[in-house]
């Protein structure tokens, strides 16, 4: 049987129709429209189109936001103006099938411990690097929610306080110290001070303003300034993951995200930074730290597969 996954992005909604091994059979994508009836009309589309002459599961919706414990209202979006709003209802009108809401980085994680990084682990902690921190948390097999379905926002853990200011409206939030935006700061910091970040001012003073491509360009050319600016994100993710795992006792900790494509380089400072910051280290076992591998098909897979979970757990008992 196959199920669908739909990614709604900021700038662009992908869907999917997956298999059971979570290949995806086919796919599309469309820009994100600027209204929310026009994203209803959207994703319904894109399920009729993928749902074509086919025995569907299933339809899983990963958006960034806080969703609730039922899987269906969307309490707030950051980059939608979504506040309440009840899309699984909204879905449901128009499209027959069974359909589920989650939140975008839960739904990436879930990819990963099914079919990427974490597939051979039954606990797992999976922090997405991008402009901001997504998080999601698998324990003894189970997607982790919380009580109002809005757990896991690993980015909002607060590392500083009194630190940098978070849009969530708090400060010193790990979003700060490890995201790709916290690593564009550290590279300016760096081109500000000379020395090792001189390569780093010099791209600045050529392009007028560093961005993320400049970064990864740096780093893989070994960019003195550049990796050290990485090595400080890894060191505060890696202070992250020991707080997460004082509280978790994860197996595996999953990076994902743009940032991620660093590979080792983001891997090590964060194993280092981990270790440093483990409460009764040498007594405690050691998680392992791994790259994500599904990248920019995560999210449509793993919603897929909770659209799936999810009509299954409907599916009548026999006694």
């Amino acid at each position: 049987m196959h199920a669908i996954g739909i990614d709604i992005g900021g700038t662009k909604i992908a869907g999917a129709l997956v298999d059971e091994d979570g290949e995806i059979v086919s796919e599309t994508r469309v820009p994100t429209p600027t209204t929310t009836e026009l994203i209803e009309d959207a994703v319904v589309s894109m399920v009729s189109v993928l749902a074509a002459g086919r025995n569907i599961d299933g339809v899983g919706v990963a958006a960034a936001g806080f969703i609730d414990a039922a899987q269906s209202t969307v309490y707030y979006a950051p980059n939608i103006s979504w506040r309440n709003e009840p899309f699984q209802a909204r879905l449901s009108a128009r499209l027959d099938l069974p359909i589920v809401i989650d939140n975008d980085a839960n739904a990436a994680g879930w990819a990963e411990f099914r079919y990427g990084a974490g597939r051979l682990f039954s606990d797992m902690v999976m922090l997405t690097i991008g402009t901001g921190v997504g998080g999601a948390i698998v324990t003894d097999d189970r997607l982790f929610r919380g009580g109002f379905g809005a757990g896991a926002e690993l980015g909002h853990m607060r590392l500083i306080p009194d630190g940098h200011p978070c849009g969530c409206g708090q400060h010193g939030c790990l979003e700060q110290y490890g995201s790709g935006r916290a690593l564009l700061r550290f590279a300016n910091e760096l081109a500000d001070a000379g020395g090792i970040g001189q390569i780093l001012a010099d791209r600045r003073a050529e392009v007028g303003t560093l961005t993320g491509h400049d970064i990864s360009e740096l780093i893989v050319a070994g960019d003195g300034g550049a990796v050290a600016a990485l090595r400080q994100l890894g060191s505060w993710l890696g202070q992250g993951c020991a707080s997460l795992g004082a509280v978790l006792d994860p197996q595996l900790f999953v990076i994902g995200g743009g940032v991620a494509q660093a590979g080792d380089l983001l891997l090590e400072p964060i194993r280092a930074s981990y270790l440093e910051h483990l409460p009764a280290r040498g007594y405690h076992p050691e998680p392992e730290f791994r790259i994500a591998e599904l990248v920019n098909n995560a999210g449509v897979v793993g919603a897929a597969d909770l659209a799936r979970v999810a009509a299954r757990r409907t599916l009548p008992v026999e006694l």
